[in-house]
């Protein structure tokens, strides 16, 4: 795959069973999702499904998921997945900006906050563009996107812990720095133990309310709602999330 602003924004998603593991308990955007989908099974498409956390629920439940993610381990563990389970989920290695899949939709979704890793405004308008080929008239896009609470993101973060990796105490040092300028907050965590130490590193883009309703409509798109979280708090200034809610008209 040729090198884009996402290659080298993927050291955070290293050990996809890691990743699973910290995550398969939340369930809001799935039962977000699955209330939306309601009791008709339907053919629908996963951006940035990582490891099937949703993809694989829903196929059980019996809809036809097409799931895509840029990153090769994190699907592979999610095909493994699916294969324990004897489900069918079309799975493929893609660039949400160049989607390619045999079918539209009228239901596309991404959860996770990934919306964050479309770092530029040519990459968002990319991500609307391939959005909107896949989509049927009048289909629905939902996805999340962390709100930016300035007076948070300005502030310098560093925190330190200690974890068990492995048997062993690991000390792990995260400092977070956000540039106003371009909207990009980079995390990185430094990672020391007895027998070795490594970084990781990930850049999110914050986009404002306005920002958002601008570019959807200039893709085509109405926007039904804005919640402030998957269980559809109200949206205000101070919301962690944005939970987008829009139609292809």
């Amino acid at each position: 795959m040729t090198n884009n602003e996402f290659s080298d924004n993927l050291s955070k998603y290293a050990n996809p069973g890691e990743y699973d593991e910290t995550y398969k308990s939340y369930t809001a955007d799935l039962e977000f999702i699955e209330a939306h989908l309601g009791g008709s099974n339907q053919s629908i498409i996963e951006l940035a499904c990582g490891t099937g956390r949703l993809a694989v629920p829903l196929a059980k439940q019996g809809h036809l998921v097409y799931g895509v993610d840029i990153d090769a381990g994190m699907l592979k563990y999610a095909q493994e997945k699916a294969d324990a389970e004897g489900l069918n989920i079309h799975l493929s290695v893609q660039d949400c900006t160049k989607l390619n899949l045999p079918i539209k939709s009228n239901f596309i979704y991404m959860t996770g906050n990934s919306f964050q890793h479309f770092l530029t405004n040519e990459s968002q308008d990319a991500l609307f563009i391939s959005v909107k080929r896949h989509l049927n008239t009048k289909g629905e896009f939902i996805f999340d996107t962390r709100n930016p609470i300035l007076h948070e993101l300005l502030n310098v973060d560093i925190s330190e812990e200690s974890i068990e990796q492995n048997g062993e105490i690991t000390k792990v040092i995260s400092q977070e720095v956000y540039n106003p300028l371009n909207q990009i907050l980079e995390c990185t965590s430094t990672y020391i133990s007895s027998k070795n130490e490594y970084k990781d590193s990930i850049k999110l883009r914050y986009t404002y309310p306005l920002e958002l309703k601008r570019v959807l409509q200039q893709h085509g798109f109405e926007l039904i709602s804005i919640y402030g979280s998957w269980k559809k708090a109200l949206f205000d200034a101070n919301s962690i999330s944005m939970v987008v809610h829009a139609r292809l008209k």
